[in-house]
């Protein structure tokens, strides 16, 4: 019985293995591939998805229209980095002085302040919505992988085409057409910070009708977008 026993969890650790094995292999693939053509869909937008029509919500779609970074405006491009991760053309994937300012003052509710646009981004891309430290470490070595593969470029494109700006909307060209009616392109200094300032909670926070709050940060954002230099800022760091 014990001999049975022993092969069984044998078994199980070597499929363990082979699982995690493979889904470091398709994360992999994912990186190489997407740092060339466009992101079809992502794990976030998986998620809602199914969880959509788990909880018996059939008429939600998560969707979002790929586009090129030459066809976003430089002021959305701006106000994401203004707003989430003003060291983005700087840093290796990693604020370790905003990582620490969190831990020292075991701000669990702030992670996301010192989680940079390549984090976000790794997460958003390949791993499950949730706090943990398990995701925490996946997405560190995600980000690693983006860092290496990806231009900085590169990573705000996929970021800003994943994004999620709302209910089942994801995506700064499915957000431009959903809640202004025009492409991602046209997008006006204000309109690109009233996108911006729903990121870091775009299902609590509405850009079709903006709180008080929201105003408030879109107008922090705009400040922060000319302080950096405005597309100065891009030019300099090649980022548009």
């Amino acid at each position: 019985m014990s001999k049975s026993k022993g092969k069984l969890g044998q078994r199980i650790k070597v499929l363990v293995v082979k699982v995690l094995l493979a889904w470091l292999g398709v994360w992999l693939a994912g990186i190489v591939i997407f740092a060339f053509l466009p992101v079809p869909f992502s794990a976030v937008m998986v998620e809602r998805q199914l969880g959509a029509w788990m909880s018996g919500r059939f008429d939600y779609v998560a969707h979002s229209d790929w586009v090129g970074m030459d066809d976003i405006s430089p002021w959305m491009a701006l106000a994401v980095i203004a707003s989430e991760d003003q060291k983005f053309p700087e840093h290796w994937g990693f604020d370790v002085d905003a990582i620490q300012q969190v831990l020292d003052n075991e701000g669990g509710e702030r992670m996301r302040g010192a989680s940079t646009l390549s984090q976000q981004t790794a997460k958003n891309l390949f791993l499950w919505d949730g706090r943990s430290w398990v995701r925490k470490g996946l997405e560190a070595g995600l980000t690693v992988g983006i860092e290496t593969v990806w231009t900085k470029r590169r990573i705000l494109t996929v970021y800003l085409n994943i994004a999620e700006f709302g209910n089942g909307v994801f995506g700064v060209e499915e957000a431009s057409q959903r809640y202004f009616h025009k492409p991602a392109s046209r997008l006006t200094i204000s309109e690109a910070a009233l996108l911006a300032a729903v990121l870091p909670n775009p299902i609590r926070f509405r850009a079709d009708a903006p709180s008080g709050y929201v105003r408030m940060r879109q107008q922090w954002i705009m400040r922060q977008m000319r302080q950096l230099g405005g597309e100065g800022f891009l030019e300099r760091y090649k980022l548009h």
